[in-house]
Parts: C-alpha cells; structure tokens; sequence
C-alpha cells in the first residue's frame, strides 16, 4: 500500500506556527521522521491565506526536500500556488485534488496533464458533500470522463470515495465501503485512497476505530492512504492486513519492518 504522510499540514497549529516563523528544522524532523517511517509521499499542505499561500506552499516544498528525496504531495485547491510548487519540486509529484466542481477541473486539471502528475480526486461534484453512493459514483464519472479527455490516465488517478466520521452517521462506514467498491468495478485501473482518521472524528480512543476501519478498506481494494506513519499500532495493523490477504510475497514486507523497529513487539 502506498502511505501519504499527513502530518506537514497547516491546519495543525504546530505546522501553522512553523510556517509563520519559517521553521526550516521543524519542518524538516518531520519530514525525515515521516520518511522513515515508510511514506511513499509526503503531503505538503500550507493551509495559510490565499494571499500567501503560493509563497508558504514553495518555501515548505524547498524546506522539505532540502532533508529528504521522497515524491511529494501538493495538497491545495488553489492553482496559482500549485503552479509555482510544481517548479521547484525535484520528482514528479502528486496533486491533492480534483473534483467534479468546474473550478477545480478548469484549474487545476490541465496542471496534471501538463507535467504528467498523479492526482487524488474526491467523489464530490460540488461543494456539498454527496450523501449517497449513486451521487458519488456520478461525480466519479464527470471526473474520470474530463481526466481521460485530458490525457490523463487512469493508473495516474487516485480517488477518494470520502471518509466521513462515523460518530455523525453510523452508516457512514458502510457508505465508504459501497462507494468504494463501484468504483473499483467500475474503473479497475484506479487507485483508491482515503483521509483515513476522518471516521473516527469526534470519538474517544480513535486509533483503534482508525485501525479497525484500515483493515476493513484494506480488504476492499484500499491501496493508498493519508494517514500517520508514526502511529506503530496501524502500521502493525496495515501490514498484519496485507500478509493475511496474500499481498505480502514471503512475509517480507511484515518481517522487514518488525526487524526495523518501524512497530514493537507486544
């Protein structure tokens, strides 16, 4: 499985007074701590105004790979700011997101097919969350439809079917699990990924739920996910998933990581 690291997000208020101190070492530990851990992408989110955001977006792109040589995932949904990242990023990277909303496709789209990018695109059509798995699936199709008239192919697409917490909606595991399975059937060449600790939101002792539900999407065709690779108990999780499912060719991937240290024996 492909991990998204999460933790360089500006909406954390760690993150956000880096930021604003230009914080290189603060940045940089963990982006390293998060590279060891095993991420096969960092997510570079600035979460600052619009009117900075280009310029906090850059400096943390040059910060950042200025400590590790990991591809990186610009997380915006602002495309002047995507722009100016993609010109001083050193591997090609990953775009977090599209969706079906035009303002997104129109802007942020041609950026993708540009500079051959992978691109995570959410199940949503518009600005209110779809309530159903039949409006996300057709929001899917727009995004699919407008991504191969791009030029874009469907290896280089990463949908979210959207993790909303479950603590709101009992169903609302249930729904993920739908959604995400018609879209597996539907467009078989696609990733899947997913904002993993949005379902426990608001819930005391979330990791374990956060475990639960990983194996649980895991088994679905899960093959990505944004998550915290310092959480050892759902990385134990993760990997204790895909050895039981046959994914995990020889133990390896378990055995390495236990040799490692990357979790603990209990």
């Amino acid at each position: 499985m492909e991990i998204i690291g999460e933790k360089i997000n500006g909406t954390r208020s760690s993150v956000k007074k880096a930021i604003a101190d230009r914080d290189e070492a603060f940045i940089q530990n963990l982006a390293c701590k998060q590279a060891e851990a095993g991420s096969t992408w960092l997510d570079i989110n600035a979460g600052t105004h619009p009117s900075r955001e280009k310029e906090d977006l850059v400096w943390l792109v040059k910060t950042v790979q200025s400590a590790v040589d990991i591809p990186l995932c610009l997380d915006s949904t602002n495309p002047d700011a995507i722009a100016a990242a993609i010109k001083t990023v050193n591997k090609t990277p990953m775009i977090n997101s599209i969706s079906g909303e035009d303002d997104r496709l129109k802007g942020i789209l041609p950026l993708v097919a540009e500079h051959g990018c992978r691109v995570i695109a959410l199940a949503m059509g518009g600005r209110r969350m779809p309530e159903t798995c039949e409006e996300r699936i057709e929001a899917v199709h727009k995004v699919m439809d407008a991504a191969r008239n791009a030029g874009v192919p469907d290896r280089h697409i990463y949908v979210d079917p959207l993790v909303m917490t479950i603590s709101t909606n009992i169903q609302n595991g249930i729904l993920f699990f739908d959604t995400l399975r018609a879209i597996h059937a539907a467009y078989p060449e696609v990733h899947l990924t997913a904002g993993l600790s949005n379902i426990s939101f608001g819930l005391p002792a979330r990791s374990y739920i956060n475990r639960a539900f990983l194996t649980l999407a895991v088994k679905e065709g899960l093959d990505c996910a944004i998550l915290d690779p310092l959480d050892q108990e759902l990385k134990a999780a993760l990997l204790s998933a895909e050895l039981l499912l046959g994914r995990d060719l020889h133990c390896l991937h378990y055995t390495r990581a236990y040799r490692a240290g990357i979790f603990t024996h209990v």
